[in-house]
């Protein structure tokens, strides 16, 4: 059986509530996951801990403890694996940030130059969280195109495909929600556009 037609099988038993389909299916996708886990960390701090294996893993049992999951396809399980790997790197960021208020005094070391440079991103995905948040319940097909084409750096058509929507619509959508995150989280950082 073909790779695509495995993963079809396996995402059909996953939907029907077979949870040791999961094992099954990691290994036939876990090049692709790792890739995806790959796109995810380029973003983060050089000194971020958490490796690209451990993102997936981290991302493998946070998929497992689901009660149910309503997948259509490939494109949208990978959608979910790149949305869970996103909301992982937010809630490491979120720890780093609340022990950070722990207290430190103000004299700054070189080391603490740099943990305090990965203390200013973390708050950036933070702040990049919380407005994806509220542009979801505005509007949540926005968030989601947001999250397959910017985390998941899904293509237009892989997004349409998911979302089980036009190209083109996609694309409105894309544009759409860049202008509004831009207008949300301007003067907070550096936005480059």
């Amino acid at each position: 059986m073909s790779s695509s037609k495995e993963v079809t099988v396996l995402l059909n038993r996953l939907k029907e509530g077979e949870e040791k389909a999961y094992d099954e299916l990691y290994p036939i996708i876990y090049d692709k996951l790792k890739h995806i886990a790959h796109r995810h960390m380029n973003r983060q701090y050089s000194e971020h801990t958490l490796s690209r294996t451990e993102l997936v893993h981290e991302t493998y049992l946070k998929m497992i403890e689901q009660e149910n999951i309503e997948v259509n396809d490939r494109q949208h399980f990978l959608a979910i694996a790149s949305k869970c790997m996103r909301q992982i790197l937010i809630d490491y960021a979120r720890k780093k940030n609340a022990e950070k208020r722990g207290g430190k005094n103000n004299d700054c070391t070189y080391v603490e130059g740099i943990y305090t440079a990965y203390e200013q991103q973390a708050q950036e995905l933070i702040d990049i969280d919380e407005a994806l948040n509220r542009l979801a319940e505005l509007n949540e097909r926005l968030s989601s195109v947001v999250e397959m084409r910017f985390f998941g750096e899904m293509s237009i058509e892989q997004t349409a495909e998911a979302l089980d929507i036009s190209k083109s619509t996609v694309k409105r959508d894309w544009m759409k929600a860049r202008g509004w995150l831009y207008k949300e989280l301007k003067g907070r950082f550096e936005i480059d556009r």
